[in-house]
């Protein structure tokens, strides 16, 4: 039997249009599972220059939007509770209590996929994996890396055992081959026909590993040389055993660097660890193929600037609670509502009521998770998929 030519026609446009699914691993600690309520996203449309991302997050229906041709595999939890939620990318792939129930937050994921469902190159699979608390220096840690060396607080403390090194690499990496394993699971645009292939990777973790005063030391004043060293070699292992465990080679590689508190974080160690961070991008081996994105640009400054006054409010609660020698307390004498009345006029003094309403509508954690705030995760995704799209193009 001939089919007619024009069946044909439209077959041939069909095979030619065909495109492999483009498959992006997601990895990193609490801020790549993204802790930004859902309800902060319409904060995006109060600055002039975000106003246009916000458009780009909407469905016709004015509410956040569910990607076309994109899919994700969350895999995420604590001990064995660890599971997978996977689906149409939408929001709730943040943070979650339970792998497999929409938790009302977005990080990272959301925009990224957005933006490459907006590139049109075919069907998406993102594969995240993402766990709260966890270093590279040890959780993450790989095969390249080389065995953990305890340090002598782990060894009198018992804490670190070698055994359980690397733990959150295994995981993340048995369950990027499980999905890859059957994509249709998954992805039911997926075309066996046509395959897959990995198409990049993402790295947004650190804020353990900059806080460890155990692993990497505090120097001595006026020493040369960044005590975050270490990090940059951990992670340039961890790049390359990636690779290899993947069978890509050439896999762009995004590293999410740092950016809580912005471009002043008011540590000297917050900027050296920064550096440390990016500094597997400036490798000969990597050029081209390894990028390392700023996050501190996409912190919401006048945010920022009202969570230091909440902060200054919890520090004087603390104050009065303890008798601070520097409070109105410090006798003692104060009874509890006494106390709360205090802390009520003092912060009505220190944060104005449009303050604390812009800080209601914008920000829903601390700072250490980018105050919970939508608009910058929306902004580290759509950087993240950018630098991703150019390396890609670069390669071809």
């Amino acid at each position: 039997m001939r089919l007619p030519l024009c069946l044909l026609a439209c077959l041939a446009t069909f095979i030619a249009d065909a495109k492999p699914l483009k498959v992006y691993v997601l990895v990193g600690q609490s801020n790549m599972e993204g802790h930004a309520k859902v309800e902060t996203i319409d904060y995006i449309s109060e600055d002039p220059a975000t106003a246009p991302l916000l458009k780009r997050m909407l469905g016709p229906d004015g509410k956040p939007a569910t990607a076309k041709n994109v899919w994700i595999s969350y895999y995420t939890g604590i001990g064995e509770k660890n599971g997978e939620g996977f689906g149409k990318l939408t929001t709730g792939y943040g943070s979650r209590q339970d792998p497999a129930k929409d938790g009302g937050k977005i990080g990272p994921e959301y925009t990224f996929g957005l933006a490459m469902d907006r590139a049109g190159d075919g069907p998406v699979l993102l594969i995240k994996a993402a766990w709260g608390g966890k270093s590279l220096n040890y959780d993450f840690r790989s095969p390249g890396a080389g065995p953990y060396p305890r340090t002598k607080a782990d060894l009198e403390k018992d804490k670190h055992p070698l055994a359980d090194s690397g733990h959150y690499y295994r995981l993340m990496m048995a369950h990027a081959k499980q999905v890859l394993a059957d994509p249709g699971r998954v992805c039911p645009a997926y075309n066996p026909k046509e395959g897959y292939e990995l198409a990049g990777f993402i790295w947004l973790q650190g804020f353990n590993d900059m806080v460890d005063t155990n692993f990497y030391p505090k120097q001595p004043k006026g020493a040369v040389g960044n005590r975050f060293a270490l990090y940059s070699d951990t992670l340039t292992a961890f790049i390359r055993d990636v690779r290899k465990d993947l069978g890509a080679p050439r896999l762009p590689f995004v590293i999410g660097v740092m950016g809580v508190g912005g471009k002043d974080p008011g540590s000297e160690d917050n900027l050296a660890f920064r550096e440390a961070m990016a500094a597997p991008a400036t490798l000969p081996e990597f050029k081209g193929n390894v990028a390392a994105v700023r996050t501190a640009p996409f912190w919401d400054e006048k945010l920022g600037a009202i969570q230091d006054k909440k902060d200054k409010v919890r520090q004087m609660s603390y104050e009065l609670k303890n008798k601070g020698k520097r409070s109105a307390n410090a006798d003692g004498k104060m009874t509890e509502p006494q106390q709360k009345a205090y802390l009520k006029d003092y912060e009505a003094k220190l944060i104005s009521a449009d303050e604390a309403a812009m800080l209601k509508r914008g920000a829903s954690n601390g700072g250490y998770h980018y105050l919970g705030c939508a608009k910058t995760f929306a902004l580290m995704g759509e950087a993240f998929a950018e630098a991703n799209l150019q390396m890609r193009s670069a390669q071809k």
